[in-house]
């Protein structure tokens, strides 16, 4: 597309439904441009002022609406210079299920996996509520630091049934575990490469915290910076059989999980 194809669609009318708040209206008229491609990957989009004229909005709405494109991975600011349609836009709508270093994966990078522990434990209260295991039960326990490009972006802690209740929803899944545990990738990632995408994804439930002196010392960021801790569950024909807690510091920048679903 050219830049008057580009122009000529930001002057269209703004139009709004009852209700819906200016910013909203003009985030999605960029966000469309973007993901129909009026708007290119790596495009300088116009200045705030330029923007506002265009669509007929104060700046003050332009800069809200451009504040949640940027949180939401579709432009970049280059301090100085301006804001560009980001390189690699995050999907929309329904997807497959994904490993994390697949969420966590952009162009020309490299994702790096560091297996820390693999061991069969006894349940606690944790395990309990998310795969639904008798007291007295067994389970495995998966911790590893994904990196990308060398930097620490996630600690993963994974949680799976022993292998005899795993072998009731999935008997490939319970014969490849073990093997899998050694892959340098998470647990998810590993069986999906051996097995296929046979885990559907439960509820995600997602919390901001604080590192602590221990996950700092595993990401390389100091105590009390900030973290972000997605629980996300999975099932295998239907039933739960994994559950993942992963902490995220400020550093992983984007994550794109439209196939997550609320808790």
């Amino acid at each position: 597309m050219t830049t008057t194809d580009a122009t000529r669609y930001l002057e269209q009318p703004l139009l709004t439904s009852p209700g819906q708040p200016l910013r909203v209206a003009v985030y999605e008229r960029i966000s469309q441009g973007i993901r129909s491609g009026l708007l290119v990957s790596g495009a300088l989009l116009p200045r705030e002022t330029e923007l506002g004229l265009a669509l007929g909005v104060s700046r003050t709405v332009v800069r809200e609406a451009l504040m949640l494109l940027e949180e939401d991975g579709l432009i970049v600011t280059k301090r100085g210079v301006g804001r560009f349609v980001a390189d690699s836009i995050p999907h929309e709508g329904p997807d497959e299920f994904q490993p994390l270093e697949q969420l966590l994966a952009e162009p020309g990078t490299l994702i790096d996996v560091r297996v820390i522990e693999f061991s069969l434990q006894k349940v606690t209260d944790f395990v309990v509520e998310h795969l639904h295991l008798d007291a007295g039960a067994e389970f495995w326990f998966r911790e590893c630091v994904v990196s990308r490009d060398g930097q620490p972006v996630a600690l993963v802690q994974e949680y799976l049934p022993d292998n005899a209740r795993l072998a009731t929803f999935n008997s490939a899944v319970a014969a490849q575990l073990q093997d899998a545990a050694a892959d340098p990738a998470t647990i998810l990632q590993a069986l999906t490469d051996r097995v296929g995408p046979v885990f559907s994804a439960g509820a995600c439930r997602i919390a901001a915290t604080i590192a602590g002196p221990t996950r700092a010392s595993l990401l390389g960021i100091k105590a009390p910076d900030p973290l972000l801790v997605l629980t996300q569950t999975a099932e295998l024909d239907g039933a739960p059989a994994y559950v993942a807690k992963y902490a995220l510091p400020p550093a992983f920048g984007h994550l794109a999980v439209p196939q997550w679903k609320r808790a």
